[in-house]
């Protein structure tokens, strides 16, 4: 969709990226909320995406999707109170390419689940970086095949070396982020949800 989008509500696309100033989630007094992971279907039902309940939020309010499934959190704003999504549908049906996604960190992450490909510890993405297997400096590019996530520790340790002379070990080797690669993933994830579980052909 382009242009400016309005709600039944009145919101703007402006304003539904600037409601969240001052905003709060409660639920027991969890505040990680608007960062738990929402499973986006297309208008057809196909699970398509995974996004973070903030982005969610933002979808919903401008009128691009609507909430199929709720987690249980309310997000307190100034000027609405609204449940935190689980699932939310798009409202028009978008044809989704069969084709690699972009290759950019978030979805390097994504793909290795958050964990570390060496030392298989499970990070929050701000305390992981990408590590190129086979250096820059020592002919590597920047490929799906050659970037991995990596903590910071096994980061220093491997350092300019091949992963073999550093004596480490990939959990397993590097591919493509595919459309098969992502829909395993949101199974994955849909583990720890029940509500995902019907949509995901579980």
């Amino acid at each position: 969709m382009s242009g400016r989008i309005e709600t039944d509500a009145g919101f703007s696309s402006r304003h539904a990226g600037s409601l969240f100033s001052g905003t709060a989630v409660h639920r027991e007094g969890n505040g990680y909320a608007l960062h738990a992971p929402v499973l986006v279907l297309n208008a057809s039902y196909e699970p398509i995406n995974v996004c973070a309940a903030r982005r969610a939020l933002v979808l919903v309010l401008k009128g691009v999707a609507m909430t199929e499934e709720e987690n249980g959190h309310f997000l307190h704003a100034a000027r609405i109170a609204m449940r935190v999504p689980s699932v939310i549908r798009l409202l028009e049906y978008r044809r989704i390419p069969h084709q690699s996604r972009a290759l950019s960190r978030k979805n390097i992450l994504l793909r290795d689940r958050n964990t570390c490909q060496y030392c298989a510890t499970v990070l929050p993405s701000g305390e992981l970086t990408l590590d190129h297997v086979i250096p820059r400096s020592r002919g590597g590019s920047s490929t799906w095949e050659n970037l991995v996530a990596c903590c910071h520790t096994c980061n220093r340790r491997k350092g300019n070396q091949f992963p073999l002379e550093a004596g480490m070990k990939l959990m397993r080797e590097p591919r493509a982020f595919n459309l098969h690669t992502s829909r395993h993933i949101m199974r994955l994830m849909g583990r720890s949800d029940d509500k995902w579980r019907k949509y995901l052909f579980y």
